[in-house]
């Protein structure tokens, strides 16, 4: 009490106690809206961040200003105020928390060299990695997909899960998830969230509870905003920053209500709702926004589908997509095994703050309010390249054919209308067929109606994989070639999961089976989700149409969906096919799910099913059939889609306590064989034995205790690349395969590597060496300065022109050069710039490549903090300016002048271009380095000197 004597707040440290009596100190809200009584009326997330920021007031960090200024938030205030949230704990995946550990052990490796104690460097918050990235679908459609599969996974990645066994026993706070448990999110909401948390140095007799809050190195930990948990994606960069004690700095943001009424009607799912929410927030604009649901029809949405919404918080591009808890938030903590003391003390908690219940309409302040009506939303899927373009299901066919000819710049695909029906042999010279059209159901509903009378069958036939299909198999523009059920948004949802299922067992008792070009996968987020299919006797139906389980993580979503067969390939390549997939993800961007797939759909997992029986995304399946059955009787979706009533008699399956606790306690007690068998170093400090996956990274070369002190703008830069809208972070830094031809795959072979032992991008993050020439290297990408062909196209692949001289090459040889050469270099681009997975190596790549600055019309959340936390300049254009606007075609010479001392948002930086004739332009662009915190950041030359400088005085 003495130290809680000294808080510049020391009456709001308040009691309370649980159903059976037990007390625990808080920091209580109520008491300081006696104060501020603006709290009262704040989004439920404010108030949970507000506490972080009431609670850590030490006079430092958290000054006594910012409870002030967050405690007066005001709905429509300009947003000039940073906030220092300390968050409760860290969670990572494996693709982003191996190079976050390898920054840990350089850090580490510093100190040493320096002289100093080496376990200065340890994460201060609770760290869970979850290695749920590594498993990829080489083998599906057999029993023993995932024995094979995991098999290969430890094969491939022996290296890495022995640099994991390093950290874990060199860092007292780092706990490891090993593979085969479920992907990070689901584990995350079934197993690591406990509700309320005590610091671990508190042992007082009344020990003081705070919320659960977190930030995580993949951007869709906004999933566990379904169970009322403060907590979103950032980069690795500022994820070690968080772990090391630093506050996560942000400008206090926005709040969007969005207010739920109505209910979902029969046949829809929680993925159609979902996609319903993307598009209409994406449309919104709510980039670096909170998004906090409430209304009557919130709170009659289960947690499952809370959480699907959740998810898709960065396809919104909000900041977050947050669920207050309720009696359903406490429902599903009991159903997952939580104990009962813990549910106790949780509800008491968020009761004893004000916290618990959804808010009703008016009850609270919003900066703006959406609204949505569920009874409205309809069967739908989003495609073919971004997530947030949404399609009816009943105008999928319709759309495909038109975005087949539509230019790239249209969302399309630019090819010529009359190869749309063309059919080509596998494995043979080119043939063409005609097109089945299926007979259109006269006067079919438009919506998704109750199944009728099941029917026997026999079981599909399955291949596996890279075969082609046996017999006399064709496929065309459309064609459905990877059907997967997978990735974080709809495995930790019961509903769809078992509709899924239930689909499966009719489909396969109508006599339908899959179409045998499609490769076909189940990769649930969970253990459980298998447990509960096996006891509701839908695994077998699933198994029978080839949806066999393939692994327990990311796979397909993340870019690890396995290769096609080479005769698949080839068609597709020699004949320049647009084939689909379909999933049940979250993520559909361009070569993100396969390089040959250039058309990719989200879809329920029910949906994934249909579309693998009927083989083409052409197929209208609100009126045409979805195949033929027994008998060759057309059998229609309507025909086989479970109702809510069979779903719903089914979900006590899925809530099983016991189960929860037996799964999650084998993490400790029986990780598996393959895990227990991984050896790692010991000892404090890494030694960095050759690696082609882990090596020292570059970062802090040259170290010292005093940051260089550099000018920020900078003279004579070159163009390195013009980009349009909607760049990616896939685009930047891909996660899937390496090309054997592209400078990383030459860098592999070198280094002795077999094109069969490459592995993925996202595997090898541990390694600089591949990163730096992975960066900009996704096949899909398209460098404007290159110009188009005749016909308009324009070429793919991470190539620029060098300048002097205008030769064509790869970009990581020409950033080698002018770094040779000691020439700075930009980029520029248009909106949205770095969409996608919080990715630290897209900035990462970008330093090391010596790009200075990247100029663009908008930027992403994560990416641009990431690009400043290492040391980027992101450069904003004003108005209607461009780079298109500046005429700019790459050949230019680049100015960046700042004037004065570096202060965040500085309307007045300008941009001076120099053309090849001696002419001259100058625009004026703000500088998105967008806080106080971020500036001391950069000056230092990014986040990780900045902490690592702070530790090592401390």
């Amino acid at each position: 009490m003495a130290v809680a004597a000294q808080h510049a707040f020391a009456p709001a440290l308040k009691t309370f106690k649980t159903a059976s009596g037990k007390a625990g100190r808080y920091w209580s809200l109520k008491e300081l809206a006696k104060q501020y009584p603006n709290v009262n009326k704040l989004p439920v997330s404010i108030r949970i961040v507000l506490e972080s920021v009431l609670r850590n007031c030490d006079g430092q960090k958290v000054a006594a200003e910012h409870v002030e200024q967050l405690a007066n938030w005001a709905p429509n205030a300009e947003r000039t105020e940073e906030i220092p949230f300390v968050v409760t704990r860290v969670v990572l995946q494996d693709f982003t928390g191996v190079p976050l550990l390898a920054d840990l052990a350089a850090m580490r490796s510093v100190a040493a060299r320096q002289g100093q104690a080496p376990k200065a460097i340890e994460p201060l918050v609770p760290v869970d990695l979850v290695v749920d990235h590594s498993v990829m679908v080489d083998h599906y459609g057999t029993p023993k997909a995932l024995d094979l599969n995991m098999k290969l996974e430890f094969s491939r990645n022996n290296e890495r899960y022995q640099f994991m066994k390093w950290g874990m026993q060199a860092f007292d706070t780092f706990r490891v998830v090993p593979p085969g448990f479920g992907i990070v999110h689901q584990v995350n909401l079934e197993y690591l969230a406990r509700g309320v948390y005590k610091a671990a140095d508190d042992n007082a007799d009344v020990p003081t509870w705070y919320p659960d809050s977190l930030v995580g190195t993949d951007s869709h930990t906004t999933m566990i905003n379904g169970v009322g948990v403060v907590g979103w994606g950032v980069g690795g960069i500022e994820a070690e920053a968080a772990m090391l004690g630093q506050p996560v700095y942000m400008l206090t943001p926005d709040v969007v209500g969005f207010e739920l009424t109505g209910k979902l009607r029969e046949g829809v799912t929680a993925t159609d709702l979902v996609l319903y929410v993307t598009a209409i927030l994406r449309g919104e604009k709510v980039v670096g926004k909170f998004v906090e649901f409430y209304g009557p029809g919130a709170a009659s949405i289960p947690v499952p589908d809370r959480a699907t919404i959740g998810n898709m918080a960065p396809e919104y591009g909000a900041t977050m997509g947050f669920f207050p808890v309720d009696e359903k938030t406490i429902d599903y903590f009991r159903g997952t095994g939580r104990t009962e003391a813990e549910i106790e003390r949780f509800e008491a908690y968020y009761k004893a703050q004000g916290l618990f219940g959804m808010p009703a309409v008016g009850e609270l302040h919003y900066t703006k309010i959406v609204k949505l009506d569920l009874s409205t939303v309809t069967p739908s899927l989003a495609g073919p390249k971004r997530p947030q373009d949404r399609i009816n299901l009943g105008d999928l066919a319709t759309r495909f054919s038109e975005l087949y000819s539509k230019p790239v710049e249209a969302n399309g695909f630019n090819q010529p209308a009359d190869k749309l029906g063309k059919r080509y042999a596998i494995g043979q010279a080119v043939k063409e067929a005609e097109p089945e059209t299926p007979p259109t159901r006269a006067g079919a509903p438009r919506d998704v109606v109750e199944m009728t009378a099941n029917r026997p069958t026999q079981a599909a036939a399955h291949v596996t994989a890279p075969r082609a299909p046996a017999g006399d198999v064709t496929i065309g523009n459309g064609d459905v070639l990877i059907a997967a059920i997978t990735s974080c948004t709809n495995t930790s949802n019961p509903s769809v999961l078992l509709a899924a299922g239930l689909l499966a067992k009719k489909a396969v008792e109508a006599g339908l089976k899959v179409k045998p070009h499609v490769k076909t996968s189940l990769a649930p987020g969970s253990r459980i989700v298998t447990e509960y299919l096996e006891k509701t006797g839908l695994l077998p139906y699933l198994e029978k149409l080839g949806f066999y389980l393939a692994g327990y993580g990311c796979t397909t979503c993340i870019g690890n969906a396995g290769d096609l067969a080479p005769e698949i390939n080839e068609v597709i390549t020699r004949n320049d096919l647009v084939a689909a997939a379909v999933l049940s993800g979250n993520r559909n961007f361009e070569a993100r799910i396969h390089p040959n797939l250039k058309a990719n759909f989200l879809a329920s997992p029910p949906l994934v099913v249909a579309f693998a029986i009927a083989g083409n995304v052409t197929v209208d399946l609100m009126t045409q059939p979805v195949g033929k059955g027994t008998g060759g009787k057309d059998v229609y979706l309507g025909d086989i889609w479970p109702s809510a009533h069979e779903i719903d008699s089914l979900l006590q399956y899925a809530m099983n306590a016991k189960a929860f606790r037996q799964n999650y306690e084998q993490i400790a007690d029986n990780p598996g064989k393959l895990w227990s068998a991984i050896r790692g170093v010991t000892g404090e400090v890494y030694n960095w034995p050759t690696s082609t996956y882990i090596a020292e990274p570059p970062f802090f070369e040259g170290f010292k205790m005093k940051p260089h002190a550099a000018t920020p703008g900078f003279t004579g830069a070159r163009v390195m690349a013009l980009f349009g809208d909607s760049i990616t972070t896939d685009h930047i830094s891909p996660a899937g395969s390496i090309k054997e031809s592209s400078p990383a795959g030459q860098w592999l072979k070198a280094h002795g590597v077999k094109k069969e032992d490459f592995n993925s991008y996202g595997s090898r993050r541990g390694n600089h060496e591949v990163m730096m020439r992975g960066t900009f290297a996704n096949v899909r990408i398209k460098n404007l300065m290159i110009p188009p062909g005749p016909d308009g196209s324009r070429e793919e692949g991470g190539v620029t022109r060098f300048q002097p001289g205008n030769e064509k090459m790869f970009i990581y040889d020409a950033a080698m050069k002018y770094i040779e050469q000691e020439v700075p270099t930009v980029i520029f681009a248009g909106e949205e710039y770095g969409t996608g997975s919080s990715r630290d190596w897209a900035a990462k790549g970008t330093q090391l490549l010596g790009i200075k600055a990247v100029v663009a019309r908008s930027f992403e959340r994560i990416h641009r903090a990431n690009l400043v936390g290492m040391g980027v300049l992101p450069l904003q254009f004003r108005g209607a300016d461009s780079w298109q606007s500046l005429g700019l075609t790459g050949d230019e010479k680049i100015d960046v002048v700042i004037q004065g001392e570096l202060k965040p948002q500085m309307d007045d930086v300008k941009l001076v271009v120099h053309r090849p004739d001696g002419t001259h332009q100058e625009v004026t662009v703000r500088l998105r380095i967008d806080t106080p915190i971020e500036v001391e950041y950069y000056k230092h030359g990014g986040i990780l000197p900045f902490v690592l400088r702070q530790l090592l005085a401390g």
